[in-house]
């Protein structure tokens, strides 16, 4: 199987029915995935060690706010006929009901002076035409060079398709720059929309810099920045120096784990959307609540924003500080992690992610589950690396990467992670691919209160197992692994490590 930048991934759910054969409607498996996750919930954080700190770290944390794993609001997972969706869906589409009553002027970018010859710059044409905001801005075919456009309440920014109108950052632009962005990150922005537009952050004007991004969340195509309320919808990104996609608060903030940084957004919903040749990830989430992902493909990453060999570029990345994010029918190819739900060291990890179908192809780790410096015996324990529920999962032939050189393939790795569930699942391995001694899927590094269920494991032949539960001094605990199916595939289904605890077996069926 090959999924290439030019991949429709509007089919991705019935492409994952077909391989899938899912014999239940997905109601009834979103019920049984919840079922399962409830019936493997430990007690919740309690206060612990803090990650060692410099002193920049602590200026971090006093510009920082607590963080809770509990969602306020108590949405839950709401089922339509064969799509999965946040409960909160439902006011988001009347929020988008209000930005289109709020829209009082449309306006075509050209008659503001703007040019698609791929060589006028046309950055002042697009701040006349959204002016001060509840402004419908069309694009039409041709592509446009601007330095950026920032986009104010209110506002739409609309194209005739991915490949059709094209944004393309100009030559002169600094390589902090982002091609689209909320006109005020540090205020905030809300009700913003970008709908069927190519945005092509041109990293070739770069040259051979190693480095092609300037941290913290610049350097990409679209970022909202404490923005409330807001959408991308058919949108293509390409080349970025750092992400394809940013969903963030004002600033990252490393404040510490239990933190997190103030002015996050909120109500995000990233529909049918591409993204190839990023610097680190296709989309990104930082220190923000309910945000939706569905029917989106990103493949192919640069890696240029990390030093050569240790590019950790993933496809789909939940990250620092972000809480209650919904993935429906998304896929990646070629990137480092598929999905990577994590967290660095001194940030508070991700928490509250629901994954209903996920096609990772060729991925170095289809789906990675971590909060780093929070693994080892001498680390403390994550004080929010908690609640990840998925199903219908898929991973097919996760391969060794140049990208990153040290890096073991695996379908699935959970580290650190408490309370996950995982339901209706197909991992595929390549049959002639040495392994080294790999398993396909690891529960370790102080993960617990885990549960795997209902899945089928097959073409991991050169695997040292098809699942294996760490042991020793940061052993996983509390981990079942029942209706298992494992096909042509490693020797050992299940391996346990010595001094893992509470590891239940239930239905393991090898041929």
């Amino acid at each position: 199987m090959h999924l290439s930048k030019y991949h429709d991934s509007a089919k991705n759910n019935a492409i994952l029915a077909g391989i899938l054969e899912d014999s239940g409607s997905l109601g009834s498996i979103t019920d049984e995935t919840r079922e399962l996750f409830r019936s493997i919930q430990g007690e919740g954080p309690k206060p612990g060690g803090t990650y060692r700190k410099d002193w920049r770290d602590r200026l971090w944390a006093m510009l920082a706010q607590d963080n809770s794993i509990e969602d306020p609001n108590g949405y839950a997972e709401l089922v339509e006929g064969d799509e999965a969706m946040p409960e909160w869906k439902q006011e988001l589409d009347e929020e988008y009901k209000s930005l289109q009553e709020a829209l009082t002027r449309v306006v075509n970018v050209e008659d503001f002076g703007a040019l698609g010859d791929g060589v006028t710059d046309c950055t002042a044409a697009f701040k006349k035409a959204f002016g001060s905001g509840r402004t419908d801005v069309y694009v039409p075919k041709g592509i446009y060079v601007v330095r950026k456009i920032e986009m104010p309440s209110f506002s739409r920014l609309r194209g005739e398709g991915k490949g059709a109108s094209i944004l393309k950052l100009h030559d002169k632009a600094p390589k902090r720059q982002r091609l689209v962005m909320n006109a005020n990150p540090f205020r905030g922005n809300h009700h913003i929309s970008v709908e069927n537009i190519g945005l092509d952050w041109n990293v070739e004007r770069l040259g051979d810099v190693e480095n092609t991004s300037a941290g913290n969340n610049f350097s990409s195509c679209l970022t909202f920045a404490k923005v409330t309320y807001g959408w991308a919808k058919g949108v293509a990104a390409a080349n970025p120096g750092l992400h394809c996609f940013d969903v963030s608060s004002t600033f990252y903030n490393y404040g510490g784990d239990g933190k997190r940084a103030r002015g996050g957004s909120q109500f995000i919903w990233i529909d049918r959307c591409t993204g190839y040749g990023f610097g680190d990830d296709g989309v990104t989430t930082h220190h923000s609540d309910y945000i939706f992902i569905s029917n989106s493909h990103f493949c192919d990453p640069s890696g240029r924003s990390h030093k050569k060999g240790f590019s950790n570029s993933n496809g789909i990345e939940i990250d620092d500080g972000s809480r209650f994010v919904w993935l429906l029918n998304n896929s990646t190819s070629n990137c480092f992690g598929g999905v990577e739900v994590k967290a660095h060291a001194t940030s508070s990890a991700a928490t509250g992610v629901f994954i209903s179908g996920h096609l990772s192809v060729r991925d170095n780790r289809s789906f990675n589950f971590r909060h780093i410096g929070h693994h080892t015996a001498d680390d403390p324990d994550s004080m929010t690396a908690y609640n990840i529920l998925a199903q219908r999962l898929v991973s097919v032939a996760p391969v060794f990467t140049e990208m990153y050189a040290g890096s073991a393939p695996r379908a699935l790795v959970v580290s650190g992670y408490r309370n996950v569930a995982i339901n209706h699942f197909l991992f595929i391995g390549d049959p002639d691919t040495d392994y080294s001694n790999n398993p396909a899927a690891a529960i370790q590094y102080k993960a617990g209160h885990v549960a795997l269920s209902n899945g089928t494991i097959t073409g991991f032949r050169k695997a040292k197992a098809d699942v294996f539960v760490a042991g020793g001094s940061q052993c996983a605990t509390d981990v079942t692994v029942r209706k298992l199916r494992c096909l042509h595939s490693s020797e050992r289904a299940v391996q346990i490590g010595k001094g893992s605890k509470n590891v239940v077996e239930e239905e393991i069926y090898r041929e």
